[in-house]
This record gives C-alpha cells, sequence and structure tokens, in this order.
C-alpha cells in the first residue's frame, strides 16, 4: 500500500523522525509529509489497545485535510475504524476517546507554531497522550525494523457532530448566566478555539468581542493568539472588558490579560485555581504540579500560603505523570497549559478559560485576583537558533556556556537562577533567567544567549 509520494506502508524513515515533547512537528513538504502520517497511521493503530474506533481532529492548518487524509488510510490499513471529528481542539480529541471508551485518538496540528508546519500527537485509551514506549514501538515501524502486515482494512466514519459531546463536557458544573455582565475578549488565534469558544462563552451569558475568530490556515498563530497577546490587550482596553483569553493554535493552553491589559500566565491560573480548589478542600496536600520555567515569585507566595510546589520538565506530559504519581489535582506550565484531576487531567484552554471566569464572585473582577495573588521575579526567555540537534541537546558539554550558567548562578545565589534548555519542537535552545531584579536579569540574558549562539553554531 501507498500513498501519492510512493513511499510503501513499511518502508524505513530516517532515524531522525521521532516523538518530541508533543508529539511529531515539523516543517509541512520537509518532514511533515503525506508519506510519514501514513506510515504513523499505520503503525499506531498497530500499538493502540483496543477494539474501539481511533478519532481523529485537526486544528485549521491548510496542510491539515491531506495530513489527516494519510492517517486515516494508514489507521485503516491497520485495521482500525477511524471516526473523523474535524475542525476541534486537541483536548476534544482526548475528552471523547475518555468520554466514548474510544482505542485512541490523533490530532493533527503544531500548536502554536506558524502555519507552514504542522504535526501529530496522538492518545492513547483513556484520553492520555501516547506513553513512552507506544511511541519507541512507532519509531521502530518509521525506522523499517518491524514487518507490517495488511490483513483486514477499517473503515471511516465522519462524527463532526461529535463536538456537541465536548461542549457539554466542558460546561459541566457551570450554570446559564454564571458570567451575565462581564464583557471578555476572545482571541481565538485562527485555529481550533474558533469551532466553539465563542457560543460556550455566550451560552453562559457573556458579552463576547471575538478577535480572529474564524479558521484560517494561513494565518493560524500570526501575530495573534497566546505567543502574541498585544491585540488581546489593545482590544481589552479599547472595549473597557473585564478580561480576555487568548489560545494557541488548537487550543490546548490559554493566556489571559485582566481588564488594565496586564498578563495572566499560567502561574497565576494554578495559583487563582489552586487557592479555590483548596478553600473547597478539593486540593490534596495543598499540592501543586508544575515546570521548572515556573516563577519564583509563585513558587514561594504559594509556599508562604501554606502551600507545596513540586516541579518538573517542560511539557504537559511530565506535569501529567507527576499528578498521578502524587494524587495532585491540579497542575501545569507558565505557558497555559493547565490539567484539573476534576476535569479529565487533559490540558484545555477553553476550560482552563471557562473556570477561571466562573471563580470570580459578584462585583470582583480578575485584575481583583491577580492583586491577591503575587507578583512575578523579573524573567527573561531567549529562543537561540541552533539546528544541529545534536549539539543542542548536549548543550552541556559546551564548557564556555557551562561556565557562563555557573558564574551567573554563583553571582545571583538564592535571588535568581537560569535555565538552558533544548526546545522538544523547534531548532531553538531557550536560554531563561530569573532574578530579584530586572538588570541581572537583562545582563545575564543578554551575556548567555550570545555565547550559546556563538559557540553552538561553529
Amino acid at each position: 500500500m501507498a500513498d501519492l509520494s510512493g513511499h510503501p506502508v513499511g518502508s524505513p524513515f530516517p532515524a531522525g523522525v521521532s516523538f518530541g515533547t508533543d508529539g511529531i512537528r515539523g516543517r509541512v513538504g520537509t518532514l511533515m509529509t503525506p508519506a510519514l502520517a501514513l506510515q504513523v497511521g499505520y503503525w499506531g493503530g498497530q500499538v493502540l489497545q483496543g477494539e474501539g474506533p481511533v478519532l481523529i481532529g485537526r486544528d485549521s492548518r491548510t496542510s491539515g485535510a491531506m495530513l489527516a487524509a494519510a492517517l486515516e488510510a494508514g489507521l485503516t490499513a491497520a485495521g482500525r475504524e477511524v471516526w473523523n471529528l474535524g475542525l476541534c481542539p486537541t483536548p476534544a480529541v482526548a475528552r471523547l476517546v475518555q468520554q466514548l471508551g474510544a482505542a485512541g485518538g490523533v490530532m493533527v496540528s503544531a500548536s502554536h507554531n506558524p502555519p507552514q508546519d504542522n504535526g501529530i500527537k496522538l492518545f492513547a485509551a483513556g484520553g492520555a497522550k501516547l506513553g513512552r514506549r507506544q511511541q519507541q514501538a512507532i519509531e521502530l515501524g518509521l525506522r523499517g525494523e518491524l514487518t507490517p502486515a495488511l490483513n483486514r482494512c477499517g473503515n471511516i466514519y465522519q462524527r463532526q457532530d461529535l463536538l456537541d459531546n465536548y461542549r457539554q463536557l466542558v460546561r459541566q458544573g457551570l450554570v446559564d448566566n454564571q458570567l451575565s455582565g462581564r464583557r471578555i475578549v476572545l482571541d481565538l488565534c485562527w485555529g481550533s478555539a474558533t469551532a466553539c469558544s465563542t457560543e460556550l462563552f455566550r451560552s453562559l451569558g457573556a458579552e463576547v468581542i471575538e478577535l480572529h475568530g474564524t479558521p484560517d490556515g494561513e494565518a493560524i498563530n500570526v501575530g495573534c493568539g497566546s505567543t502574541h497577546l498585544e491585540p488581546l490587550q489593545q482590544a481589552v482596553l479599547q472595549h473597557g472588558a473585564e478580561m480576555g483569553f487568548a489560545f494557541d493554535g488548537d487550543a490546548d493552553r490559554v493566556l489571559a490579560v485582566d481588564g488594565q491589559g496586564r498578563l495572566v500566565d499560567g502561574d497565576h491560573i494554578l495559583f487563582m485555581w489552586g487557592s479555590a480548589l483548596a478553600a473547597a478542600g478539593q486540593l490534596p496536600k495543598q499540592l501543586l504540579i508544575a515546570t521548572v520555567m515556573s516563577n519564583l515569585g509563585f513558587e514561594r507566595a504559594w509556599s508562604s500560603r501554606g502551600g507545596a510546589l513540586e516541579r518538573t520538565a517542560v511539557g504537559d506530559q511530565f506535569v501529567h505523570q507527576a499528578m498521578e504519581q502524587q494524587g495532585a489535582a491540579l497542575g501545569g506550565e507558565q505557558s497555559g497549559h493547565i490539567l484539573c484531576a476534576h476535569h479529565g487531567m487533559s490540558g484545555d484552554g477553553l476550560l482552563t478559560a471557562l473556570q477561571l471566569a466562573a471563580l470570580l464572585e459578584k462585583g470582583e473582577t480578575l485584575a481583583d485576583r491577580r492583586n491577591q495573588s503575587f507578583v512575578s521575579y523579573p524573567q527573561r526567555l531567549q529562543n537561540v537558533q541552533v539546528p544541529n540537534r545534536e549539539r543542542r541537546k548536549e548543550w552541556q558539554k559546551c564548557i564556555p556556556l557551562v561556565e557562563a550558567v555557573a558564574q551567573a548562578e554563583a553571582e545571583m545565589a538564592a535571588e535568581g537562577r537560569v535555565l538552558v534548555r533544548a526546545s522538544g519542537t523547534e531548532p531553538l535552545l531557550r536560554v531563561m533567567v530569573e532574578a530579584s531584579s530586572s538588570e541581572l536579569v537583562d545582563r545575564w540574558i543578554d551575556t548567555l544567549s550570545v555565547i550559546a549562539e556563538r559557540e553552538l553554531n561553529k
């Protein structure tokens, strides 16, 4: 069996094709091709457990339909029945896999990446992202180290109607008119959030002002959404809105701004939502799970109120794993991936936005809640282009950079920290400096970034 490029099922791909921190992601036509999607679908169909259907969703990218069709071909070649959800948020796939008892799910999206990129995220039965062992099994198939077999073919069904089930899941626990009287701006990023966000907020009584509100695969993430908050901040101030929410391309994360146009990031959301759960007796051990990127100001403020915070590596799958191991109810990332055990343990930007808005008492604003949370330490993140994957992943072998990091940490001592890590989805080394003063942050982020770029690109 072959796709239009003539690449047959079972024919090997280069060893460099592998799962990153959030699936497989890259430039369409270079890494992300119908040939690759066909084989990921086939080997994914072999790896998934259970006899139920496999759900497929996608964001608005122009290449999404092409890659989804190739994935369907691969899955059906593996004997799987496929239910196509069409345009939807990534968490809709995860939540519906769980609700329907499906064998698994696939989302075609490159999240916050530019329109030229696309990606494939796979979910196991139960709605959790595919585990590392299953990913490795798929990688063996992609490298031609497993023998394919075409025994029977599955069918494909169009099930866009299932998005109604997702809407009901997201609304669970909320009541009509709960957001009545609140003017809210939504930046839908031309992406997955356009499928249902506005109608859900309006169904709860909110007055919604919509930005970038139609699906547009050529414009997704371009100057908008959770990676570009300026349009949202301007709209909130211009319209006198109480708050605003910006989603990324596949709507699995969200960032907010208050009525003064100030950022409310994932750390603030964890603090506010965690405080509400703790007050209701629904936060075991007063524990929050965050990542190494979370702000020191957040950690110290949460600790001062009797809470505990455990950090993980960057990536919502690591947060998910720690939450399960520790029995935690809430966790997430500064970037806006928030997971709540009371709502299915899937990062869901729309659910998070609705829950945050619903926390507010009558007469209370998001700005009020933000004022009561914490003061962030100055923090800067600099992305350094390092196309060489191995040098990027093994930056610790770069002596000049390691020595500079040690010097920075020694100078800042307990009043700051440095984090250097290789991106799992882009050809970037991410350098973060956080300290009690902006002067320290600016000086060291500039120094470390210059050294990293010079030394790692030799």
